[in-house]
């Protein structure tokens, strides 16, 4: 790595969960690198022989660890292995990014100050996409993010799905021990939601999103049929849990607007 890293912050990490996202992820891994110290990769089992290639570099690079899970659990387990033992260590926000290139490394800053600045809440980054994000999964998102919006009766989400984020590492622990879901795919959108049910304010910075070709090294595991059964059913439950939080919700959403 060529640049110099910044100073390590003892307050903010960078969780990059990894599958199979081939050589890209050292790339997303040096970029973030140059924008921030630590960096943590959690490799959740994969089967592309990346776990060698970044275990390498972080012998040679103390700002950089990386944790490897046996076997594939899902994006979820992931970040949840890599905020719990980031909590041990003393850290208590985590920005999260892909792997596999689509997120702006070089935004990393931006979102951290914004957290420094607000650290009981968290920063979502909202999208833009650029003109070759697929129609399908930019129109798609829209309906997860009404979904979203209505079971938080309209705090602020700005999109539920994209994953460039800063959790406060103590609400989300909570809330992933105290339920089963959360673990693969729903991971994003169910968490923005609970952290909005626990009292946890968004706030949302524009950030570009890139859509990869295979050319380009692109790597996607997403599955239509098979992801958009898991948010239906993720929205099914959270509806429910909307319905038993109404009174609560109305009456924190009227406490705001009489502030």
């Amino acid at each position: 790595m060529t640049e110099t890293p910044p100073a390590p912050s003892t307050t903010h990490v960078v969780l990059i969960p990894s599958y199979n996202p081939g050589a890209g992820v050292l790339e997303t891994v040096r970029q973030a690198r140059a924008q921030w110290t630590p960096v943590w990769v959690v490799v959740d089992g994969s089967t592309d022989g990346t776990d060698a290639s970044l275990q390498a570099i972080a012998q040679d690079d103390p700002g950089l660890r990386v944790i490897v899970l046996p076997q594939n659990r899902g994006k979820g387990s992931a970040v949840l292995e890599g905020i719990d033992q980031a909590a041990r260590a003393g850290f208590t926000h985590a920005l999260t990014m892909d792997s596999d290139g689509q997120h702006p490394a070089h935004l990393i800053p931006t979102f951290m100050a914004a957290s420094l600045q607000s650290p009981a809440a968290m920063v979502l980054g909202k999208p833009v996409f650029g003109p070759e994000a697929p129609a399908l999964r930019v129109n798609g998102r829209k309906v997860s993010n009404g979904w979203a919006n209505l079971e938080t009766l309209w705090m602020g989400i700005g999109d539920s799905l994209y994953g460039f984020r800063v959790y406060p590492i103590a609400p989300l622990s909570r809330i992933m021990h105290a339920n089963r879901f959360m673990r693969r795919f729903d991971f994003d959108p169910e968490a923005v939601v609970r952290l909005c049910w626990a009292g946890v304010r968004p706030i949302n910075i524009d950030a570009p999103v890139r859509y990869l070709s295979a050319e380009e090294g692109g790597v996607s595991h997403f599955k239509y049929l098979r992801d958009n059964s898991l948010l239906t059913w993720m929205h099914t439950r959270l509806f429910l849990g909307f319905v038993a939080r109404l009174p609560l919700l109305i009456w924190r959403r009227l406490r705001t607007f009489g502030e």
